[in-house]
């Protein structure tokens, strides 16, 4: 009897393994064929128990924080992107026209930028000036001192005109610096190419220098807080007289903190509150507000390269010019006239033929000056008869 009773108990535990075995191959399928006809489920729409909702919530919390923070679409091609409007805003920037007015940059910097944290974290401290010399290897030592003469409130652009960029790692400033090579170009080139306003908007006043001024009397703060005092626009530390000295007006002034007219040879002055009497700064050393440059970057001509004849144009670009342009007589530098870009040129032409072209450009730049003014006073009317 025992045995019986044993026999119909290992039946029946056969039999309830097999109902299991049936049972969960049917989960099985019933789950593939919810998987591949439902194969996205938002877990944010399950109802979870309470306890394993707050043992997660945490968990939860923190990424969704990291992504707020990286702005990462998760979920890319599997959500639904909402029809974008037809746009067009006519006083957006010129190619913008079909953009939000609220995403479009129109300007921009030369502030260096890490690559990792937040973008409002990288900046510790913003430079209030640029300040750009067109160098080459040779005047290192000239540019290391110029370079000291500006605080942090200064970014330091330089511009290499001999291709030679890695050697001025040795400087640690040098490091913080922003570095643009093309061989055998002016600075006037790198202007034109790479100082555009709105590349440069973020920046008050910007120096265009070239590498071979003496800085011993300079001082880059006590130089913009006399640049502020007298509201100059356009202006140039005093050139120590009788070294590299050409004009009157920039020869500096022992009695005076700023100078905006002098006195020249006779006949050079049709106006006094003309160049080179007044309304003038020569182009080896100048400073420009924003605003001026703003203007003076369009006066820059592509091909004329050494800027001979701008200094007399640089009046166009402040109003009035007698009063928004001057010498800056307490702050002062010496011109020691080296003429390095020369000395890269190709072999077969020299210094002269480099200083024979800048006669012509200046003969040129007067004529499309001229000329540009006489079309504009007789297409718009107001020509003299």
């Amino acid at each position: 009897m025992k045995n019986t009773c044993r026999g119909g108990h290992v039946k029946k535990k056969q039999s309830d393994g097999a109902r299991l075995i049936i049972s969960a191959t049917a989960g099985i399928i019933v789950g593939y064929l919810i998987g591949i006809n439902f194969p996205y489920v938002a877990l944010t729409k399950i109802d979870l128990p309470s306890s394993i909702h707050s043992s997660s919530e945490k968990t939860n919390n923190e990424y969704q924080s990291k992504a707020s923070e990286r702005n990462f679409p998760e979920n890319l091609g599997l959500v639904n992107t909402p029809v974008t409007p037809q746009i067009y805003v006519p006083t957006n920037p010129r190619g913008a026209e079909t953009l939000p007015p609220g995403i479009v940059v129109s300007e921009t910097d030369l502030y260096l930028r890490r690559l990792w944290g937040r973008p409002s974290e990288d900046l510790k401290k913003k430079p209030k000036y640029l300040v750009t010399f067109t160098v080459g290897w040779d005047q290192r030592d000239n540019i290391d001192a110029a370079v000291k003469k500006f605080s942090s409130d200064f970014q330091i652009l330089l511009f290499h005109y001999d291709g030679r960029t890695t050697e001025w790692d040795r400087y640690e400033w040098s490091k913080k610096s922003i570095h643009v090579s093309v061989t055998r170009q002016t600075k006037w080139w790198y202007a034109k190419r790479f100082l555009h306003p709105d590349i440069v908007a973020a920046y008050d006043y910007i120096f265009v220098w070239d590498e071979d001024l003496g800085v011993k009397h300079f001082n880059g703060d006590m130089y913009m807080k006399v640049v502020k005092k007298y509201g100059l626009e356009i202006s140039q530390p005093g050139l120590e007289p009788d070294n590299g000295l050409t004009w009157e007006m920039t020869k500096r002034r022992g009695d005076k903190e700023v100078h905006k007219d002098t006195e020249e040879k006779p006949g050079w002055c049709s106006d006094p509150r003309l160049p080179p009497c007044a309304a003038f700064v020569e182009i080896m050393a100048p400073v420009f507000s924003r605003e001026a440059w703003r203007c003076v970057w369009y006066l820059i001509q592509n091909d004329l390269v050494h800027g001979w004849g701008l200094d007399f144009a640089l009046r166009r670009c402040v109003e009035p010019a007698h009063e928004k342009i001057g010498v800056v007589d307490s702050q002062w530098i010496v011109h020691r006239v080296i003429p390095s870009l020369g000395q890269v040129t190709n072999a077969e032409y020299g210094w002269q033929e480099v200083k024979d072209r800048c006669k012509s450009e200046w003969a040129l730049f007067q004529d499309r000056l001229a000329n540009a003014y006489a079309v504009y006073l007789r297409e718009t009317g107001k020509a003299k008869p």
